[in-house]
């Protein structure tokens, strides 16, 4: 099959701005090892907090230190990595990325105080920061045909959705079996098969024009996402009419004004807006970004139920969490190539919210004590098949129709959404459940509450935030539907890369 990038250019040419584009299903591998390391990362180490407190000797106040400093340098230097991608090559940062990440990690493994730890993890998320979006500009590079571009996108997408469920397990498994240092050291593993992998599949990248990054620019957006990173992170732990909090989010509102009007003057823009205000990437955006929001609450608060209510170990928790991976797997690598043909990525996406509203709806229905087959396991089918619908579709759409040279900065909006889209989920769905759990005692006990009333009342704070939630993707729908246009998106770009 011929794309349209091929007809207009000579077949050597076509051949050179193909990425590696002959050990491409190879390259997929690489790519979804080093996607899967980082992804779990936000997951795995959560499970293994509680024994890395009691070992390294912290309190509670500093506990969450540990996942938001990962958090900040992450989400505050995304975009300056998918830049750095499309001006010094994809592979370098790739490779430079997966070599810090795993040094990190030993070092992490390896701690002896609180302190490393947390600089540890700190640098994973500067390091994870030029791997992402490295990989899924790879990935858009790399495959350019229709056809094997969905597929491709579908199974990147079901490692990016499942990822974090999987954490889950291996935390459990890790902890449980081993030591909370092996949730560090594990990703050795993967960085030692990816790195292996990029040095002799990924081609070169090759350059004429001088890279020139934009500081003012890079400076402004940085300050921002920090700035809003930390104070939703605040708010969780703070309260929304905190000081500090409000002063963050207000500050970090302003900061990204600045940077939108600063992106429309200089000559070399960190994110150009073209970017972003095409329809099907905007949108694309929107939908990773309300998904992480929605998503946070499946795992977090039904992590909680299982374990606090239904009293599941963590290893068994995460084997819960399986059915879930399986919808998404399912519906990742064959939504995108069958549907999206046929109906246009608009009523694809639009759909795959849908089910995961139902899905997240009839999660509402959980008791004190009931049971998994009927109460949980539905819900988690109807959300993997739901969000893995969505999630793979708007992978492709988020890299569509972008020149090789924003392929970086485009790839790193949809971590950078997905990142900020947490954040805010966390912060505003535990309030939600800290309020709701609060309500429910003082309108159920006049004195001190009874041991039930204080299970019932955190089932109703899991369930407010279930509906939150299913309101939530709702509305990920409703703006979809809204702005794509419902027109099957265009591959990216190749780019120039050396003869392999």
């Amino acid at each position: 099959m011929t794309t349209a990038l091929e007809k207009e250019v000579t077949p050597s040419a076509a051949a050179g701005r193909r990425g590696s584009h002959a050990m491409r299903w190879w390259v997929l591998a690489v790519l979804g090892v080093a996607q899967l390391m980082v992804v779990l990362d936000a997951t795995v180490v959560n499970i293994a907090l509680p024994e890395a407190q009691l070992d390294l000797g912290f309190s509670n106040a500093d506990r969450q230190w540990v996942v938001t400093g990962y958090a900040l340098a992450f989400g505050s230097l995304l975009l300056l990595g998918g830049r750095l991608s499309d001006l010094f090559g994809r592979r370098t940062t790739f490779i430079v990325g997966l070599i810090g990440f795993a040094l990190a990690s030993a070092v992490g493994g390896a701690a002896a105080n609180f302190e490393v730890l947390v600089g540890a993890r700190v640098a994973q998320g500067v390091f994870g920061a030029l791997l992402a979006p490295a990989a899924l500009s790879l990935l858009t590079v790399t495959f350019t045909e229709p056809g094997e571009r969905a597929k491709a996108f579908g199974i990147f997408g079901a490692i990016a959705g499942a990822g974090g469920a999987l954490g889950l397990l291996l935390g459990g498994a890790l902890t449980e079996w081993a030591s909370w240092r092996w949730v560090m050291y594990v990703n050795l593993v993967f960085a030692a098969i990816a790195l292996v992998g990029a040095i002799l599949l990924l081609a070169k990248h090759t350059g004429t024009q001088r890279p020139k990054l934009d500081i003012p620019g890079t400076l402004t957006v940085t300050a921002a996402l920090f700035a809003i990173v930390y104070g939703f992170s605040k708010a969780e732990s703070d309260g929304w009419g905190d000081s500090t909090t409000l002063s963050f989010l207000i500050g970090g509102v302003v900061l990204l004004a600045a940077f939108v009007v600063l992106e429309q003057r200089v000559a070399h823009p960190l994110l150009p807006l073209r970017v972003v205000l095409d329809r099907t990437r905007g949108a694309s955006y929107i939908a990773v970004f309300t998904t992480a929001i929605g998503m946070f609450a499946m795992f977090l608060f039904l992590t909680y139920y299982m374990q606090q209510s239904l009293g599941y170990s963590p290893i068994i928790t995460g084997v819960a969490f399986l059915p879930m991976v399986a919808g998404m797997v399912a519906s990742s690598t064959t939504v995108p190539s069958l549907l999206v043909p046929r109906v246009g990525p608009k009523v694809t996406v639009v759909s795959g919210f849908l089910l995961a509203t139902l899905g997240m709806a009839l999660l509402t229905r959980i008791g004190v004590d009931t049971a998994y087959a009927s109460h949980i396991l539905p819900s988690l089918i109807l959300m993997g098949l739901g969000l893995g619908t969505a999630m793979s579709t708007a992978f492709i759409g988020a890299t569509s129709g972008v020149h090789h040279t924003d392929a970086g900065v485009a790839s790193a909006m949809v971590n950078t959404s997905q990142q900020v889209g947490g954040s805010i989920g966390t912060a505003l769905l535990s309030t939600l459940a800290a309020t709701a759990f609060g309500d429910y005692v003082s309108d159920h006990s006049a004195g001190a509450p009874s041991p039930q009333t204080l299970a019932e009342a955190a089932v109703e704070s899991y369930t407010t935030t279930f509906w939150w939630a299913a309101a939530i993707f709702l509305v990920g729908a409703i703006l979809t539907g809204v702005v794509m246009p419902n027109k099957a998106p265009v591959p990216s770009e190749g780019e120039p890369v050396l003869a392999h």
